[in-house]
């Protein structure tokens, strides 16, 4: 290599050497600090760690409380005479003193009756039940009848009382008009407890025929009415609810 050639290559190899001297001191100046601790001794990261595991036991024991509230709920038990003796009460309710299979007896000042299939099997599986409450919420079965001819005829008497009370369903007698209007279908009809307005979000859904041809309907408020027979009602009334059945 000339001599020229050497003075030329000399000079940038000093450049680079200087300019990597640099970047290395800039480096060193832009080394970051060590992170402050708080009086724990945690660092940021630290106490986002710490408030994740926080989070994670808060969730397992939430989680614990939901397994000791199942424990808690009492079990249903099939109810006979020689079980339960249901009076009713000084204020007007139906109250009940139950003998659970381990011999405690209880005493419930009122319970509630609940047909499970209050159209196909009326007086079979009636659900015995706690009161609902704001505090309680939904109220919890106590017990079940399967056959209310099972009972003591006054028991019977008692309850069913209670239960025409919870699904009066007068009979429809005549539908006097039926309009659709947005979607939903508007009733006029007369009744065995006089004249009724009622509302169906969903005729097809909400009309029920029966092997008896009888014909239950629920409207939009959780009311229910009942045709016996359709073939019983007038022709202008069969040609409004035809479609639908």
């Amino acid at each position: 290599m000339s001599e020229n050639e050497k003075k030329t290559t000399a000079p940038a190899e000093n450049a680079d050497t200087e300019k990597t001297g640099k970047a290395e001191t800039k480096e060193n100046k832009t080394e970051k600090k060590p992170e402050k601790l708080d009086d724990k001794g945690l660092t940021a990261k630290g106490k986002e760690n710490e408030a994740i595991e926080a989070a994670m036991e808060k969730e397992a024991e939430e989680e614990d409380d939901g397994d000791l509230i199942l424990e808690d709920n009492r079990v249903s038990i099939d109810m006979t005479p020689e079980n339960s003796v249901f009076k009713r009460s000084p204020s007007g309710l139906v109250s009940l003193t139950l003998t659970n299979p381990d011999g405690k007896v209880e005493e419930f000042e009122r319970v509630v009756a609940v047909r499970c299939f209050p159209v196909t099997n009326p007086d079979e599986f009636v659900s015995i039940r706690e009161p609902d409450s704001k505090k309680k919420g939904r109220g919890k079965e106590i017990g079940m009848i399967r056959y209310m001819s099972s009972m003591p005829k006054e028991t019977q008497e008692l309850l069913n009382e209670e239960l025409s009370r919870r699904y009066f369903t007068p009979e429809i007698m005549k539908i006097t008009s039926m309009k659709e209007k947005f979607g939903y279908s508007y009733w006029d009809v007369e009744t065995t407890a006089g004249k009724v307005t009622f509302v169906l979000n969903n005729p097809f859904h909400n009309i029920r025929v029966l092997e008896d041809e009888s014909v239950f309907i629920n409207d939009i408020d959780g009311n229910c009415f009942k045709i016996p027979d359709i073939n019983k009602l007038d022709a202008q009334s069969v040609r409004k609810i035809e479609i639908y059945l």
